[in-house]
Order: structure tokens, then sequence, then C-alpha cells
């Protein structure tokens, strides 16, 4: 295969088509030399693409944990109301056991003398009378 090209088919080829030129006559160096930036360049590269990679699975595993801390919490607040309601049925069970005759007993007295506080209309806006509080 010298200089000559090997003819395929009988017919010439279109304007359109293009010329496939296999046979490189000149070196061609300018691939086959190394750019004084080229490794650093491509380091700096790869520590990014690292850093990214472990980015990602940083988020992911942080996601996880906090979907299970999340579960987590679901149940426990569960348990909590739940032991909530039970405290509540039981003071309303014990309250409405208090009367006036069980009440001596735990210390309770009746009130004797109650004053109230009375502010008409608009609480911030009230002018209050000298023997109100």
């Amino acid at each position: 295969m010298g200089a000559h090209a090997l003819k395929i088919s009988k017919y010439k080829p279109s304007a359109a088509q293009g010329k496939l030129n296999l046979f490189v006559s000149e070196r061609r160096t300018l691939l086959a030399v190394e750019h004084p930036y080229e490794r650093i360049i491509r380091q700096v590269f790869f520590i990014v693409l690292l850093g990214l990679i472990l980015g990602y699975l940083y988020f992911v595993a942080a996601s996880i944990l906090n979907i299970m801390a999340r579960k987590e919490a679901d149940t426990s607040t569960l348990a909590l109301q739940t032991k909530i309601a039970k405290m509540e049925g039981d003071y309303f069970a014990m309250s409405s056991a208090v009367d006036a005759s069980t009440a001596g007993s735990v210390g309770l007295s009746p009130v004797h003398s109650t004053q109230y506080v009375y502010r008409p209309g608009n609480a911030a806006a009230v002018t209050i009378q000298p023997n109100e509080i």
C-alpha cells in the first residue's frame, strides 16, 4: 500500500461524501505531548469528583438516618400520648371521687370572700378604677 489509493468502486464519489484519509504522512506530536498543567488539572478534577461522590453519599446516609430517627420519634410520641391519655383518665376518675367530705382529709378547705378581676372591653386600653385591680 504505497502512495496510490485503492479503488473500491468504479463510481466516482459525490460531493456530499467525505474523503477518509487513513494514511498520515506527517507525525502529529500535538496529542503526544503533555501540557504542563494537565497533570494538576487532572488531579484537581479527580479530587473534586471524589468530594462530590463523598458528599452525595453523606447526604444520602443523613437522609436515611433522619427518616429512621423520625420513625423512632413518632413511636415514642405515640407511647407518650397513650401514657398521657391513661393519666388523664385516672385524673378524671379520681377528681369525680373528691367531694366536700373527702376534701378535708387531703387538706382542702372552702374558699371565702373570693375577689375577681373585671376588665371591660379591650384589655390593652383599660382605665383602672380606684377600687379595682
